[in-house]
């Protein structure tokens, strides 16, 4: 994903996150927190569309020098840092805002939901566009999936709701999709890297073979929730 520069590959790309966002009460003095935020497409559009201060986080330092090209080229104050959810360098209390757009999917999920708590302000608010799966999985389909993408585990709507109330989130609403999780995305960008390992190409292709092959199974959610 990195070395193809992909931006708004979540599910519903950034047109979703446009509606999303219609809905949330943001002023100019809004702090939001984009976790996993790849290239930089939705933090640049936070903070271009709203002026409200916006903080970019991913681990990987590729997207994080992808993104830091955005901003500049678009004059945007947005701040881009290198960092894991799983253990952020950042203060507590301090978001108004967080997203995560298919990044919890990827990393231990009680304890980044954990620090994402710790990141956001009383009554802050979090939205997740996340992986979600509509029906059990056999124990050999599970494995497929958990070994190529490097899932711990692949959760229903169900356990993504007791994960958040475990972790003290409330007035949780989950919205179900609009767009297949298959849907050609008009709005997917690329910013190649100089070089792209030909293997590469053929991941891209196992990966929308297995999206094809477990279509109706493999989903996602908007899980909003307040702290």
């Amino acid at each position: 994903m990195s070395k193809f520069g992909v931006g708004g590959a979540h599910p519903g790309g950034i047109q979703l996150t446009k509606e999303i966002f219609k809905l949330e009460e943001l002023k100019n003095t809004s702090h939001i927190l984009d976790v996993g935020c790849g290239t930089g497409q939705t933090a640049a559009y936070l903070a271009s569309k709203y002026g409200v201060k916006v903080t970019g986080m991913d681990i990987n330092p590729i997207m994080v020098k992808k993104a830091k090209i955005r901003m500049k080229k678009h004059q945007l104050p947005v701040e881009i840092i290198q960092g894991s959810i799983e253990k952020c360098p950042l203060k507590s209390n301090q978001f108004d805002f967080i997203i995560s757009e298919s990044v919890l999917a990827f990393v231990n999920k009680p304890r980044s939901l954990k620090e994402i708590f710790r990141l956001l302000k009383n009554e802050g608010r979090f939205i997740a566009n996340e992986l979600t799966i509509n029906h059990p999985l056999k124990i050999n389909e599970k494995e497929e999936i958990k070994q190529f993408y490097g899932f711990d585990h692949i959760l229903s709507e169900k356990d993504w709701i007791t994960l958040m109330k475990y972790t003290g989130f409330k007035n949780i609403k989950i919205s179900r999709n609009q767009h297949s999780i298959l849907q050609d995305n008009p709005d997917v960008e690329f910013q190649y890297s100089n070089y792209i390992d030909p293997e590469l190409q053929s991941v891209f292709l196992q990966h929308f073979n297995l999206m094809a092959k477990y279509h109706g199974t493999l989903d996602y959610r908007i899980y909003s929730c307040t702290k």
